[in-house]
């Protein structure tokens, strides 16, 4: 989770550094209803790796690992949450879907508690799988609730932040319910200083939705549901701007308060981030781009 992501212009580049393709920087851009469902793989492309969450029980250990890592020094952003590890409390495949839930509860004994008051789940694929470009989509219904902040985005393998970069497919806030956020993080512009967009999403907690991605070798675009509305074009300013050259790995949280989160209305306990699907294209090798 980028650290403070207010969706900024990087400090002095040029206005063509993010390009919406629809609308202005800066402001939400409305849903184009009617709009042609045409952000799709291109041509060529094959699934390359996929959860369609078919079997009942706690989420595939082949695919998915649990991070717990902070939980004793607490999360970036000043999250409030405690990461669960193996549990079906807060994660759990059932009817075929990923079904990550957050509560207001405290697990004092366990050995890597930090204080937290609310419990959740943060799974990744690190270790398991990682990708360098193709197209990402996740089928998701968000939940709604002042001081969520769920999140499907992806971190470089590499392990350095914000040097390997950070792609944010979709971000959340619930006290902002019908928005949804796109965001790249990279050391030329990162946190507060992030590059980004807005979309608005009128049922973004009541339906299920498709968050998209496609990362080439020259840029990176982000859409919902067939329409592409943000572009993150390649520059010739080294990797600063694009260390999006190698391997990333995919990330799905419900986070808690924080800097993006805002303050948390303890009513609104439990609450869930439900997962239709995760699926990723790649071309063939030599056409990879």
């Amino acid at each position: 989770m980028p650290l403070f992501s207010q969706l900024r212009r990087a400090f002095a580049w040029p206005t063509t550094c993010v390009m919406p393709l629809a609308g202005a920087l800066g402001a939400a851009l409305p849903w184009p209803a009617g709009a042609a469902d045409t952000f799709a793989p291109p041509p060529g492309y094959q699934l390359v790796w996929a959860d369609e969450f078919n079997a009942d029980g706690l989420p595939d250990p082949a695919k998915w690992v649990y991070d717990t890592a902070r939980n004793k020094q607490g999360w970036h952003n000043e999250e409030l949450q405690y990461y669960s590890a193996r549990g079906p409390q807060n994660a759990v495949v059932r009817n075929g879907r990923l079904v990550i839930t957050a509560r207001k509860e405290t697990r004092s004994t366990a050995p890597d508690w930090g204080g937290q008051r609310y419990t959740s789940a943060r799974l990744n694929t690190q270790g398991k799988a990682a990708w360098t470009y193709g197209f990402f989509e996740v089928s998701a219904k968000l939940p709604c609730g002042k001081g969520t902040w769920p999140a499907i985005w992806m971190l470089g393998s590499g392990g350095r932040w914000p040097e390997d970069g950070e792609l944010d497919i979709m971000e959340h806030v619930g006290s902002n319910p019908t928005q949804v956020l796109s965001t790249v993080h990279t050391t030329a512009g990162h946190g507060g200083h992030a590059v980004g967009g807005t979309l608005r999403l009128p049922d973004a907690c009541s339906g299920f939705h498709r968050y998209q991605m496609h990362w080439t070798a020259d840029e990176v675009v982000f859409g919902v549901d067939g329409f592409a509305f943000l572009r993150y074009p390649r520059l010739d300013a080294g990797e600063r701007a694009w260390p999006f050259n190698k391997p990333q790995f995919l990330l799905l949280n419900l986070a808690i308060g924080g800097a993006l989160g805002g303050p948390v209305d303890d009513t609104i306990f439990p609450l869930q981030m439900e997962v239709d699907y995760v699926r990723i294209y790649q071309a063939p090798p030599a056409a990879a781009r």
